[in-house]
């Protein structure tokens, strides 16, 4: 059996709809909003659950418990991997993030379970992800408004670029990784992915003047980009969590200090096809356009 954490998220529910196309009913799911039924509870705030949820599984595909405080998420973590032990799983595949994003204040939970992982008694196969192609996206929807009456796109990434990656690029690695690994357990064979680790870049990097450029194309008029001092951008960040507003600045100043943009990535080799990110970006910012007029 394969189980996915997280399925009542974006990722974790596309892996795990892939998942279930590919290898069928030997995938469940497993989520704190799951009922035991269709998909198992398993809720990381209460590690209680973990082990049940995660009985008769071979494989398992760890998401990551997402946006939280530092100590939140290493409790969190390290609740799944004694869990994962516990219940006997043999190969572990853990979302992480890439390695150009080492300087990201997300990092810290990141590399504190992939070391938990290494030491852990079981198979793991690291994925590590880009930055979703949705931050880029929403940017440049958020100043569409401003871009189309001014002809201005004011963003605080400097002249700095970002390589996203579409978040439906990184659940067909999953599905694929988790397939073979669940394939290889079976089978008693080589296990191709083991104590792999898998840098899963961005094959092309944005910037403002990409994001201005793909505005130019949706808005049909001239928009030029303006870089956005931090301190300005920090000033309209108010309302969010703490640790959000941290997590957001730490992604601009990355961004314009041009750490976020890949030398090599493993994706095409993991992937047929990637989806051009910039052709990604307009299709999501004509679809918010479009929900918003009446």
């Amino acid at each position: 059996m394969i189980v996915v954490t997280g399925v009542s998220g974006a990722l974790g529910g596309a892996i795990f709809d892939g998942l279930r196309a590919a290898v069928g009913p030997a995938v469940t799911g497993a989520s704190s909003k799951g009922d035991g039924t269709g998909v198992r509870h398993a809720d990381f705030d209460s590690p209680e659950t973990l082990e049940r949820a995660f009985e008769g599984a071979r494989v398992l595909v760890f998401v990551s418990a997402g946006y939280a405080e530092d100590d939140v998420v290493l409790a969190r973590h390290g609740a799944v991997v004694r869990a994962v032990a516990a219940a006997g799983v043999e190969h572990v595949i853990y979302t992480s993030l890439a390695g150009s994003g080492e300087r990201l204040t997300i990092a810290l939970a990141h590399r504190w379970t992939e070391a938990r992982l290494a030491e852990a008694p079981f198979d793991v196969t690291v994925l590590r992800n880009a930055l979703y192609a949705e931050i880029p996206a929403g940017l440049a929807l958020a100043g569409a408004a401003m871009a189309a009456e001014s002809g201005v796109f004011a963003a605080p990434l400097g002249e700095g670029k970002v390589s996203a990656v579409a978040r439906q690029d990184l659940a067909a690695v999953a599905v694929r990784v988790a397939a073979e690994a669940w394939r290889d357990v079976e089978s008693g064979g080589e296990r191709r992915h083991a104590g792999r680790t898998y840098e899963l870049e961005g094959v092309a990097a944005v910037g403002g003047h990409d994001l201005a450029g793909v505005l130019t194309e949706v808005l049909g008029r001239p928009v030029a980009y303006l870089p956005v001092p931090m301190g300005v951008a920090r000033g309209e960040l108010a309302g969010l969590e703490a640790y959000q507003a941290g997590h957001t600045m730490s992604t601009f100043a990355n961004i314009g200090a041009g750490l976020l943009e890949a030398g090599r990535s493993d994706l095409p080799g993991l992937l047929e096809a990637p989806t051009p990110v910039r052709e990604l970006i307009a299709q999501a910012v004509r679809a918010g356009l479009g929900s918003a007029r009446p």
